[in-house]
């Protein structure tokens, strides 16, 4: 099976000047000459590969065009110049809430979230029980999530959305912060065994997060990206301790 690979991938958006902005706002846009709208250049020219199997992570402050990078890799964003090759069934993960309604039960809950990836209704209900038991919220099938804890909803949709990738099997993964999944210390536990065994399935994962602890675990490989660009590329105690000290 080949791998993912991203070649030369640049990306800009057009950023418009909204009208509650105010006439400062457009006074300086008129000195800058840029009228009403700029361009914000987020990535440059970004190369790299994964391979099956492989745990490749990318790290990098806030607004360096991390999740836009997954984005355009997932297909959600189109990037400006570039290729991404990525064959198979690729899945992006930005958090386990996807979906979820407040005023749906748990139980109706499940059955969206699963239409939402696609799944038919039976393929839902095969995996029901096990969802169910993952969760630990079984005497809460029939309440309404709005009644639930911030830990209840997060067992619930990390529950979920994993049962239902791990039955997509994937040949890239895309990770967006997700590896804190939230609820009580023990369900953490679980929940990143549930990672682990996500990501030893043979599927090439990319991983994002702005804690070193699993990129420095998982990872084989790791991109520091500065300003739309790889600032630095290699073993992740190497990446790291140049993205930390850069931090300082």
């Amino acid at each position: 099976m080949a791998g993912l690979e991203v070649k030369n991938i640049s990306k800009t958006f057009h950023i418009q000047a909204r009208p509650t902005e105010g006439v400062l706002s457009h006074v300086i846009s008129a000195i800058e000459g840029r009228g009403n709208t700029w361009e914000l250049r987020v990535l440059n020219d970004i190369s790299f590969s994964c391979k099956p199997g492989e745990v490749f992570g990318i790290i990098g402050s806030n607004g360096c065009g991390k999740s836009t990078l997954l984005r355009i890799i997932a297909g959600i964003y189109r990037q400006d110049k570039g290729i991404v090759h990525a064959p198979g069934r690729v899945v992006y993960l930005s958090g386990f809430n996807i979906g979820l309604q407040n005023k749906l039960t748990m139980r109706e809950n499940i059955y969206l979230v699963g239409s939402i990836m696609g799944l038919r209704k039976r393929e839902v209900h095969r995996y029901f029980d096990d969802i169910v038991r993952f969760s630990g919220l079984k005497d809460f099938l029939d309440t309404k999530i709005y009644q639930f804890s911030s830990g209840m909803v997060a067992r619930l949709g990390f529950s979920s959305i994993i049962s239902f990738v791990n039955h997509k099997k994937p040949d890239v993964v895309l990770l967006d912060e997700v590896l804190g999944a939230g609820g009580d210390a023990e369900f953490k536990r679980e929940a990143l065994a549930k990672m682990e065994e996500f990501m030893r399935s043979g599927a090439a994962v990319i991983m994002v997060s702005h804690d070193m602890k699993p990129i420095q675990k998982y990872c084989s490989r790791v991109i520091l990206l500065r300003d739309g660009k790889i600032a630095a590329e290699g073993r992740p105690e190497e990446v790291i301790e140049e993205y930390e000290g850069t931090a300082a």
